[in-house]
């Protein structure tokens, strides 16, 4: 079977990176409760919100890194080059996951606060320490805000055929990806959790964000770029987006929510965000569909040094993510021992933004000082 997509252009895209990075931030803000700063994150404004943007990028870069690959070198090599990358977001996630845990028993110890263990959902460690270890390590129990890590890693588990299929019919496997989607929410197809229930984010309903990232990197774009640039869009989807924001409004507060009729605010509150709901697909769609429109790949402004931050925090956005979600807890809890004030939200906000951005600059200068090492080395002559 030939290749029918169309592979991207070679070199970085930069607006990948700024807003991979921007979306580890606004994860970060969105996961401290009772923060003003995270009103600043789409989710309030919106159907959609960082984590959507961070799974349809998780989609786009895994095949522009390795569709071409798979391309030249094979579907095994392919497979496993992103098996290797597989493995190393689940020792990520096993070292993020058992950190996590010490931090959460430590200070619930340390300061006599035994909701704490509740509120994290780590009560189970106190009783069946052993079990809840080891389901943990089967990506069935995830404390809370541990749930986006294990979604990348099943998602990209399961890429390789998908990608395979991609490279050949992409709208067909577009599509299946599509009915995949829409027959799990039908029937309410879950992965389950320990101890009970099931996964937050349902691998079966958010991998059509991930496909859809993929079938845009591979050509889906282009093709669309029609749509993409007519006035017809550009005008619905601003509509769309005005009626999200009022809707989500609607949601935000309830006098408001009031004036609508109970049929409409239902259909839009609570956001079912678990298994994607059609309304939040549609409304990453419109925002991705405006961002090619008026953010082209060659815009002189990636370049511009305020955006340098995001973009750094992207291009590292393994170590970047990891970080941002220990420190949305340290953030919780400092807010919860302080006065939890206007002042200590704002400051507990730009000192985790601050951390993670130097940890993201630490991490870019550590690998430059890998590749000179490598060059001498492979230029070095052979011993006799």
């Amino acid at each position: 079977m030939k290749i029918n997509a169309t592979l991207p252009e070679k070199g970085r895209d930069l607006r990948l990176d700024l807003f991979r990075g921007i979306a580890n931030w606004a994860i970060f803000l969105d996961h401290i409760p009772d923060n003003v700063v995270n009103w600043i994150t789409t989710r309030n404004w919106g159907f959609s919100d960082a984590a959507d943007l961070f799974v349809f990028i998780s989609g786009y870069t895994a095949s522009f890194v390795y569709a071409r690959m798979m391309i030249e070198r094979g579907f095994i090599v392919g497979a496993t080059r992103l098996t290797k990358r597989v493995w190393q977001l689940y020792v990520a996630h096993v070292i993020l996951f058992v950190i996590y845990i010490v931090a959460i028993s430590f200070l619930a110890r340390r300061f006599m606060d035994s909701e704490l263990i509740n509120e994290f959902n780590v009560a189970g460690l106190v009783d069946h320490a052993t079990e809840t270890l080891g389901q943990g390590l089967l990506l069935k129990f995830k404390p809370v805000n541990l749930d986006v890590l294990p979604l990348y890693i099943v998602l990209m588990g399961f890429f390789p055929p998908v990608l395979w299929f991609m490279l050949r019919q992409p709208d067909l496997t577009m599509a299946a990806s599509i009915a995949l989607w829409l027959v799990a929410r039908h029937f309410g197809w879950n992965f389950t959790a320990y101890p009970a229930g099931v996964w937050y984010f349902d691998p079966y309903a958010w991998q059509v964000l991930f496909v859809f990232g993929s079938w845009c990197a591979l050509g889906g774009a282009k093709r669309a770029a029609w749509i993409i640039n007519s006035k017809a869009a550009l005008y619905l989807g601003i509509a769309y987006l005005i009626f999200a924001l009022i809707m989500t409004m609607a949601g935000r507060f309830p006098d408001f929510g009031a004036l609508f009729p109970d049929w409409l605010y239902s259909t839009f509150n609570p956001n079912d965000k678990t298994y994607m709901a059609p309304y939040r697909f549609l409304h990453f769609i419109v925002i991705a569909m405006l961002v090619v429109r008026f953010i082209p790949k060659t815009w002189p402004g990636l370049e511009w040094p305020v955006f340098d931050p995001a973009i750094v925090c992207g291009q590292q956005s393994l170590a970047v993510f990891c970080v941002g979600v220990f420190l949305s807890f340290v953030a919780h809890f400092t807010l919860t021992l302080s006065s939890g004030s206007f002042l200590a939200q704002v400051l507990v906000s730009v000192a985790g933004i601050a951390i993670m951005t130097t940890v993201a600059y630490y991490i870019s200068w550590s690998k430059r000082q890998d590749k000179p090492a490598a060059k001498a080395a492979a230029a070095a002559p052979k011993p006799t």
